[in-house]
């Protein structure tokens, strides 16, 4: 087995419970023909009770990383040598590197919207509402506080969940947070610059209605989703018709795949490919 990267070249995976036909394999995939790599991202559904084995596996083979979602994005902490910064605050992985023989784990969830907000402002000193305290709004919420957010704001329909959300942000990161328990139209406070659905209302969904007051969305706020399908949410499109900028989810799924491939292989990739590539395989 010593000389198998000769014939495999490199790999990397993505680990899953449930087959489902995962447009990132060809946004990955799409990404290393381009920049002539001889790597390949493989979909493997691994079940809970065999995630371990999994791992050692992946260690035994000499994958240079993989990703893992739901519901392995706790439980893999078990089974790797250490955590990145964001990973460790948050108490979730999305994404393995192998470093210098040492399987390290990172949450590139935050990392790829963070990149993707950046297109369209500075989030350093700014103020945030974000809707949700689920995994992906728990990722975007602490590579918010990590980029120097100066207040956020989470809104949530359960208290507890959202409590503590807040209180990790607090506590971890020193950061300027707040809940506000979501209940009914929720109406954006004045100086607001960036308002996130970090919730799934409107996936795959185009009628589905964020609870906002409309009427206190301002021209010039950042209005970002991270509903990827359909690309121009209800939410993005009533935002935008208020003079909002607009950011749809797509942007953070192309950057979550490219920090993985920079952390994988060391190379930046293009992203127009990436993209191009994530639209073809979902239809778009």
């Amino acid at each position: 087995m010593s000389q198998s990267h000769h014939f495999l070249h490199e790999l990397v995976g993505s680990m899953s419970q449930g087959a489902d036909g995962n447009p990132t394999v060809a946004m990955v995939e799409a990404a290393f023909r381009h920049h002539g790599l001889y790597w390949r991202y493989i979909n493997m559904e691994v079940s809970p009770a065999d995630l371990g084995a999994a791992v050692k596996g992946a260690r035994a083979m000499g994958f240079r990383g993989f990703n893992c979602s739901l519901p392995h994005k706790v439980s893999v902490i078990a089974h790797l040598d250490g955590l990145g910064q964001s990973a460790a605050v948050m108490g979730a992985v999305n994404c393995v590197v192998r470093r210098e023989g040492r399987l390290i784990g990172e949450n590139t969830d935050g990392k790829g919207f963070l990149k993707s907000l950046e297109t369209v402002i500075d989030p350093q000193g700014k103020s945030v509402v974000l809707f949700g305290a689920g995994g992906a709004a728990r990722a975007i919420a602490v590579e918010l506080g990590l980029a120097g957010v100066r207040h956020i704001t989470i809104v949530n329909r359960s208290g507890e969940r959202g409590a503590e959300l807040v209180n990790l942000l607090r506590e971890q990161l020193q950061l300027d947070a707040q809940l506000v328990v979501w209940d009914g139209s929720y109406p954006i406070p004045e100086g607001t610059d960036v308002v996130i659905n970090g919730t799934s209302i409107g996936l795959y969904d185009p009628e589905a209605r964020l609870e906002i007051n409309l009427e206190t969305l301002r021209p010039g706020m950042v209005a970002a989703d991270v509903v990827f399908n359909p690309v121009r949410t209800r939410f993005l499109i009533e935002a935008a018709s208020r003079g909002c900028r607009p950011l749809d989810g797509l942007g953070m799924l192309v950057n979550q795949g490219i920090v993985g491939i920079q952390y994988w292989t060391g190379i930046d990739p293009h992203a127009a490919v990436m993209r191009q590539a994530l639209e073809s395989a979902m239809g778009v």
